[in-house]
């Protein structure tokens, strides 16, 4: 059987879930959310990933983003790609055909979480019963060994996963080990689009031949980065690196104060028109210290963060 076309390259942002003080969802930021990103130029999604918190809403609160944003990106064209995973096998199952149901352009999926597969072997197995309840989309597979503890060799899965799962087109690479990546990107004659999620390394994974990305800053920092791709893809690697280490400290400046959700929410509360609301349970907002810390360290940084209340 031969696998689904997929032709979407460059960049996609993922996008966070907008939650209410009470931890309901903000669904109606949706519309406003999805042209703001059209309008810089952003035209790829990931919706209910790491950034979207998607594990941490109910099979029911997953389906109506999911159908929001469907809503949503009928207006503005832009690829939508669903991450699936993170959930029992049964709810997983109900999520990828739902999201094929609503023709969305692709499916992404994290590993089981519990009983984790710890062979390329193990994990093809899993991601073609994911693939068989949505057999017309094109599925991704979620690396992120340092959130799942699914360390399978991403060079090797992609070299022997050949055409077992027709629907599978590629993965989303998120860890800092370029060597492996690199291998990813040659398996199987460079069979399979790789999209890096890693913000600090675009400069050097570019080099290394990485042309997609997944990267959570691309919701605060929009031109900033397709600058520096350009610029990359222009030649000049000296100034590529130079914006690569800017966007690198306001990271670091962000990362200081919590984990990625919490410190990425703020951000973007701080440093655009949108106040995307707080990160849901067990996540805690940030403190009231912290975001004090973050703004001046963001304005050292050259930034021009909003006074905001939360």
């Amino acid at each position: 059987m031969s696998r689904l076309p997929y032709t979407y390259r460059g960049l996609i942002v993922p996008v966070f879930t907008s939650f209410n003080n009470d931890g309901s969802l903000n669904l109606d930021i949706i519309p406003q959310y999805a042209t703001y990103l059209a309008k810089k130029g952003i035209k790829g999604l990931l919706v209910n990933g790491t950034s979207g918190e998607g594990t941490s809403m109910s099979v029911a609160e997953r389906k109506l983003v999911i159908e929001a944003w469907v809503k949503a990106v009928k207006e503005t064209k832009q690829h939508l790609m669903i991450q699936v995973g993170g959930a029992p096998l049964p709810n997983v199952i109900e999520l990828a055909k739902h999201a094929s149901n609503l023709h969305v352009d692709s499916i992404l999926c994290l590993p089981e979480l519990y009983f984790k597969p710890t062979t390329p072997k193990e994990l093809i197995e899993y991601l073609e019963i994911v693939g068989r309840a949505a057999p017309k989309t094109p599925l991704l597979y979620y690396h992120i060994p340092m959130l799942t503890n699914v360390n399978i060799h991403m060079g090797q899965f992609l070299e022997s996963i050949g055409d077992k799962i027709p629907s599978f087109v590629g993965i989303k690479f998120t860890s800092n080990n370029l060597e492996e990546g690199a291998h990813a990107l040659h398996a199987d004659n460079g069979k399979f689009v790789i999209f890096l999620g890693n913000d600090q390394l675009m400069d050097a994974a570019s080099i290394v031949g990485f042309d997609s990305f997944i990267v959570t800053t691309l919701n605060i920092f929009p031109e900033h980065i397709q600058q520096l791709l350009t610029v990359y893809k222009n030649g000049d690697i000296l100034k590529a690196r130079d914006m690569q280490e800017k966007l690198t400290s306001a990271v670091i400046a962000i990362m200081k104060h919590g984990n990625w959700v919490q410190s990425m929410k703020t951000a973007m509360t701080l440093l655009t028109d949108f106040n995307i609301g707080l990160p849901r349970e067990p996540l805690k907002p940030i403190s009231s210290d912290a975001v004090a810390i973050m703004t001046k360290e963001l304005t050292n940084l050259g930034y021009q963060p909003k006074v905001k209340h939360y």
